[in-house]
């Protein structure tokens, strides 16, 4: 990785978790002793994708390119990642195969390897490809099966603009406005929020430095060569201390890197007042029960499964769970009656009781500060880019809260939110059958799923949080609206405090919705729906972004880098919640309603 990026002071280790690279220090996947030689290659992959991206990608000038919406965004990044890809492609043999073998590996885990129409495959994941495709060569298999859906489409769209991709693949500035010219060819260009004149202009006076060509390229064919030496230069330059690393893991404390990364804008909190979103049809949407989902049998099995990583990490669920008592309890017990004629005897009275040892009213008693009654809902985002270690920690996270708070005697409901298709359900095959009106608005079946309610006692529930590791749930996220159904199941609870915490790890995808409306129509209602309940409800609302940084949509809220951090996350957050100096901050309760 330090000779592919051309970065001397690249520090790596490996670790558990999602890999991410952050400044000058990068993860990858601590490898199984008996990794297969496909496993490897893709290992391998995601390393020299890293390192490819320090060394030919500017992350500042992309983030200011970017397009404000989720679908141009989302067509950009691809892009981009595939001209990083064809620039290590082409110096690099060794690294070519690398990257398919990592290409391979991700369209299987999207499903991408059964695609049967372009409903199965997002539109930037397919525009992508085709980029890579033109620039590369040939795609793996299951690439090419989720590119076939798209293909006659995109090419008939893109055709002039995919001749030139080589001619400029050294230059980002160059590359940027080629794309710019494709997502106009795509309709989406209105998702720039600029005229074309101006941007080239602003974008003129923002060009990123320049990235080293064949020519200036510093590093030798010799040390090119293949992926035997750059295997031996990551073996041999970073040193590997596993007890270290996992010991550090069993204690809760994280490595240098493991830190979320910083936020380089200020927070943007401009949200709708008003919004016209709409369903095309409710009556496939579904509110469903968790132990409805699955058999009683296979039911038990995956909370076995749950349960087995619960044991594996026991050392620091049982430090999460202590700490999150301990300070929860605290501020429970922490005042005292004074002038009570029994009880502790009360020093500062110590003079008057040598005095007269008949002295009344000279004990106190600790009295017990019970919580103001609170319920907590935990909302966990269900959708398809959760699947693996991400759902795995929230299912962990929601069982030990679950548990530690309804110890502390504060209810905890605990919900999930998917849908019951992917991209586009019965919703989408009535509007085909009346005719595809035009702006239908959502056009997939809602699943939202609920594993303990709040009044459901933990030993009843405790159950159905194994669904959560049953990967045919995991589909498309449409996170406004579950908010909004979270919000209204709890507003009208008896409880003096109402919390709702998010867990999510990306923007609402549906493409099902956004190739046939504005491509930022999921994105605004979710800011209408958080700004409805911060700004007009009792309840209080904090969110977690796992990877995604969710600042700049919620006022209180936590953006880490990997699911791993979740659990301190959360625990933080509540802490912080329970906290009663912190929280007079922030004003009176106002009566509370439903948010439609």
């Amino acid at each position: 990785m330090r000779a592919i990026s051309g970065n001397a002071e690249l520090m790596v280790s490996f670790g558990r978790g999602k890999a991410y690279i952050q400044g000058n220090r990068a993860r990858i996947p601590l490898p199984d002793e008996a990794i297969s030689a496909a496993d490897l290659a893709t290992l391998r992959g995601t390393a020299d994708r890293f390192a490819l991206d320090l060394r030919f990608h500017d992350e500042a000038y992309h983030s200011r390119q970017q397009p404000e919406t989720a679908a141009a965004r989302e067509v950009f990044d691809a892009v981009e990642q595939a001209r990083v890809a064809a620039i290590g492609s082409y110096l690099m043999r060794g690294v070519e195969d690398n990257l398919s073998a990592l290409l391979e590996q991700d369209c299987i885990a999207r499903g991408y390897d059964r695609a049967e129409s372009q409903q199965d495959v997002s539109l930037g994941d397919a525009v992508g490809l085709l980029v890579r495709e033109k620039m590369i060569g040939p795609l793996p298999a299951a690439a090419a099966r989720g590119l076939a859906p798209w293909r006659e489409k995109i090419e008939s769209q893109l055709g002039a603009q995919l001749q030139h991709l080589p001619e400029i693949m050294y230059d980002q500035a160059e590359f940027a406005r080629l794309t710019r010219k494709m997502l106009h060819d795509l309709g989406l260009s209105d998702d720039w929020g600029e005229d074309s004149g101006e941007g080239e202009a602003a974008e003129d006076s923002q060009e990123p430095e320049e990235v080293e060509s064949e020519a200036g390229d510093e590093t030798s064919e010799q040390e090119m060569s293949g992926d035997a030496d750059m295997s031996d230069a990551i073996e041999g330059e970073v040193p590997v201390d596993v007890d270290a690393m996992d010991m550090a893991e069993a204690e809760g404390d994280q490595d240098d890197a493991g830190a979320p990364p910083d936020s380089g804008a200020e927070p943007s909190w401009l949200r709708p007042r008003d919004s016209d979103y709409k369903a095309y049809s409710v009556a496939f949407d579904e509110v469903v029960f968790a132990d409805e989902l699955c058999e009683p049998l296979e039911l038990d099995r995956l909370r076995g499964v749950l349960d087995k990583h619960l044991q594996n990490s026991q050392v620091i669920i049982s430090k999460l769970a202590n700490r999150l008592q301990r300070k929860l309890m605290a501020q429970q017990n922490r005042t005292w009656e004074f002038d009570l004629e029994e009880g502790m005897l009360d020093t500062s009275r110590l003079t008057n009781i040598i005095i007269d040892p008949f002295h009344p009213l000279a004990f106190k008693q600790e009295k017990d500060m019970k919580f103001r009654d609170t319920v907590v809902s935990l909302l966990i985002d269900s959708s398809g880019s959760m699947r693996g270690r991400s759902i795995t920690i929230a299912a962990m996270c929601a069982d030990i809260l679950g548990r530690t708070l309804e110890r502390c005697n504060v209810k905890v409901e605990i919900l999930g939110f998917t849908t019951r298709a992917w991209r586009g359900g019965q919703s989408r095959e009535l509007w085909l059958q009346q005719g595809k009106p035009s702006q239908p608005g959502r056009l997939n079946d809602l699943r939202h799923i609920i594993y303990k309610s709040a009044d459901m006692p933990w030993r009843r529930s405790r159950r159905n949080l194994g669904l959560m590791m049953r990967e045919e749930l995991l589909k498309e996220n449409i996170d406004g609206e579950a908010l909004l159904w979270a919000h209204n199941r709890i507003v009208g609870r008896p409880e003096d405090r109402r919390i709702l915490m998010v867990i999510s790890d990306g923007l609402p995808v549906d493409n099902s919705t956004l190739l046939v409306n504005p491509s930022n129509y999921l994105e605004q209602h979710l800011k209408y729906a958080i700004d409805q309940i911060e700004n007009h409800s009792p309840v209080e609302l904090v969110a977690i972004g796992i990877g995604h940084d969710v600042t700049h949509h919620y006022r209180r809220a936590v953006t880490i880098t990997d699911a791993e951090q979740l659990g301190d996350a959360m625990t933080e957050q509540l802490v912080g919640l329970f906290d009663e100096d912190l929280n007079r901050k922030l004003g009176p309760i106002k009566a509370g309603a439903a948010i439609s």
